[in-house]
């Protein structure tokens, strides 16, 4: 497939330079650090199309990203670390995601092992609406982001699937993160139907441009409300085969000074295992968002 730039608005200098995938779009010709009304109008509207967006190049202190990131939502606070205080003393509102150990303690989260295909935080209620990374030290292999379209996994559904799923939810796993690792103050449970955390439709609508998209989450101990042990297996099997076809997958390799923002509405990601005695050391903003809806 060829990949043609789209021409830029004559109101900004914004250009778009979509990936060939179904999903993801490199922006060109910004500072995110100043950005005009114009430009970022055309960064959102590149955004509903193509869910996920690569900056380039940019050089941003921890105000500019969290200034760059609220014009998005509204900020979520950060997961706190291991000592129940905020990653960066001052700047609750930003995660680091590090393998970095200094004075014996982690610098940041999730380490450096794979992180399997998921959606972020679908086990709560109310999940985020997007989130926002920043490379400041990246490897040189390994690591690497991958992300997969939600709508695109909708759509080219067979009927059959379509209508299994038909108004039906999954209950989406709270005790364990996107590295398989159980979290602290939950216990291990063999049955996915035991396991707590929120159920949400399985075919939800996006609030802005109204499409539809599946909504999975992530498969380790999922299940599908209403339908015994086996059967949910068996279809979510079916499920995550179709949507994590990988020959329709992005993928993106870091350089320092990259910045990645993503649809959590409506896109997966994924993130490649890496070397531990490489330093990988990321900034993370999280935007509010709803309840997902059909």
């Amino acid at each position: 497939m060829s990949v043609i730039a789209e021409k830029p608005r004559n109101d900004s200098a914004v250009r778009v330079i979509p990936t060939g995938k179904p999903v993801g779009a490199t922006i060109e010709g910004v500072d995110l650090a100043s950005l005009s009304d114009a430009q970022f109008e055309a960064i959102f509207d590149a955004w509903m199309k193509h869910n996920v967006l690569r900056f380039r190049g940019q050089e941003l202190t921890k105000e500019q990203l969290q200034a760059f990131s609220a014009r998005f939502g509204e900020l979520d606070r950060a997961p706190i670390n291991i000592k129940g205080e905020p990653w960066i003393e001052g700047y609750p509102n930003i995660a680091v995601m590090s393998n970095i150990i200094q004075d014996g303690q982690p610098m940041g989260s999730l380490g450096y092992g794979e992180a399997v295909w998921h959606t972020d935080m679908s086990y709560i209620e109310v999940t985020p609406s997007a989130a926002l990374l920043y490379s400041l030290e990246v490897t040189r292999e390994g690591g690497e982001t991958g992300f997969i379209s939600m709508y695109d996994a909708y759509e080219t559904l067979p009927e059959d699937l379509k209508q299994a799923i038909q108004g039906k939810e999954i209950k989406h796993d709270a005790s364990h993160n996107s590295a398989g690792e159980l979290r602290k103050g939950f216990k291990a449970v063999d049955d996915p139907r035991e396991a707590p955390g929120a159920l949400h439709p399985i075919v939800v609508r996006h609030p802005v441009t109204q499409r539809k998209a599946l909504y999975l989450g992530r498969r380790p101990r999922g299940y599908i409300v209403g339908l015994s042990l086996e059967e949910s297996e068996a279809l979510l099997d079916r499920l995550w085969a179709h949507a994590t076809d990988e020959s329709k997958s992005w993928w993106q390799k870091w350089n320092v000074g990259d910045l990645l923002m993503w649809d959590n509405r409506c896109v997966m990601h994924k993130r490649t295992a890496f070397d531990p005695k490489e330093r990988r050391f990321m900034l993370r903003t999280q935007i509010k968002g709803s309840k997902p809806q059909a």
